[in-house]
């Protein structure tokens, strides 16, 4: 059995022709693979650690929390 560093879920990104040719031209620019970039980019979004509420048990636990201010 293989032993594997990354435990790894394949997605597809769909971009604008645009964006798909930015990071292009900055993968060539760094030397860098989109993967590296795209991954390193994904690690410095910022999340809130709510993992007990669901996603409308979010949205109404922040809007009551705004009303309070």
């Amino acid at each position: 059995m293989m032993n594997k560093k990354w435990a790894t879920k394949r997605i597809t990104l769909n971009l604008a022709s645009g964006e798909a040719e930015k990071l292009e031209r900055y993968c060539q620019q760094t030397g860098r693979p989109a993967t590296d970039v795209i991954r390193e980019l994904i690690r410095g979004l910022p999340i809130q650690m709510q993992t007990d509420l669901n996603p409308i048990e979010q949205n109404y636990s922040t809007t009551i929390g705004q009303l309070r201010t």
